[in-house]
């Protein structure tokens, strides 16, 4: 709760957040042109770009691209990523002992999770250092000021500096790589469909222009932009399975016993892909999600981010 009420103070999900987002595309575009008329894949600089929006919330700063500390950091993270979401980091969910063996990937993951802690733990002490209760920064000063007034007023809270660890790292892994897929998605779907490119492209001119950068304000006058987007989240499904959730009590569901406390997967594509919800499901078509008047078609069937209570 204190998570989600701070990032909406920093403008998760608010026009707030429009002018890091804008400030930063300024520095994709300028990579990008880099290139020329050359070749090039865009990953590094859409994962660069995202990540910083990121830092610009939890650390108040972004980096430059080619920033030493930067670029490892990214690095770890990708490769902690990689490995939590291979078949045998996944038998870590049923025994957690398997995650200390002293072999395998455990050993590599838990090295880069010392490496990302050394990180974090100096921006930290930064932020100790130089807090100004008046005027916090970012993510990370109003979590210490939460800390200090707990402390003050002597609650017992779970609220600590190592927790904030594990806090910026679900950001960081919530926040970049599903963001980052989502927009090379895209850009491949565009690649492929000229057609819809070319309708995206005519509704950016026609309500954006050429002379100012987009704003949220524009989403509203612009639904087949957006059925492209909800198109592309419905064919890709960047995080497949969604995030575990747990049975709060026994339950029966469809003749199937749930016990209390058992995991529970939604398989997120296969209600993407469902042939009885979705007309050839896997045809990439944005028009499915439009009414006959042009306007967003809502569907209790899309469900990109997951469905369920997050605790």
């Amino acid at each position: 709760r204190f998570s989600h009420s701070t990032l909406r103070h920093f403008g998760l999900g608010k026009l707030s957040l429009e002018p890091i987002i804008i400030e930063e595309f300024k520095y994709v575009k300028a990579e990008m042109m880099k290139f020329g008329d050359k070749g090039f894949s865009p990953f590094q600089i859409i994962n660069n770009a995202v990540s910083n929006v990121i830092c610009s919330i939890s650390f108040g700063k972004r980096f430059n691209y080619e920033d030493k500390e930067f670029k490892t950091m990214l690095s770890l993270m990708s490769r902690g990523l990689e490995i939590s979401v291979n078949s045998e980091a996944i038998l870590s969910n049923l025994c957690s002992l398997i995650y200390y063996l002293p072999f395998g990937p455990f050993k590599e993951l838990r090295q880069i999770v010392i490496d990302i802690t050394a990180f974090l733990k100096r921006i930290i002490e930064e932020h100790k250092l130089s807090l100004d209760p008046e005027n916090p920064r970012d993510f990370i000063d109003m979590y210490l000021l939460h800390i200090d007034e707990e402390q003050r007023a002597q609650i017992e809270s779970s609220f600590d500096t190592e927790y904030l660890f594990y806090i910026i790292g679900d950001l960081f892994i919530a926040g970049t790589d599903t963001t980052t897929n989502t927009l090379l998605w895209s850009l491949l779907y565009m690649c492929h469909h000229p057609d819809v490119q070319e309708k995206v492209q005519a509704e950016i001119d026609s309500v954006i222009g050429r002379d100012r950068p987009p704003s949220l304000t524009d989403k509203i006058q612009m639904p087949f932009t957006e059925a492209t987007i909800m198109e592309v989240q419905r064919m890709t499904v960047v995080v497949p399975l969604s995030v575990p959730h747990m049975a709060s009590e026994n339950t029966v569901f469809q003749g199937y016993t749930i016990p209390k406390g058992s995991v529970v997967l939604a398989n997120l594509w296969a209600v993407h892909r469902d042939p009885k919800v979705w007309e050839k499901p896997n045809e990439f078509n944005p028009s499915r999600f439009l009414d006959e008047h042009g306007q967003i078609l809502k569907k209790e069937a899309f469900i990109p981010f997951g469905i369920g209570e997050d605790i």
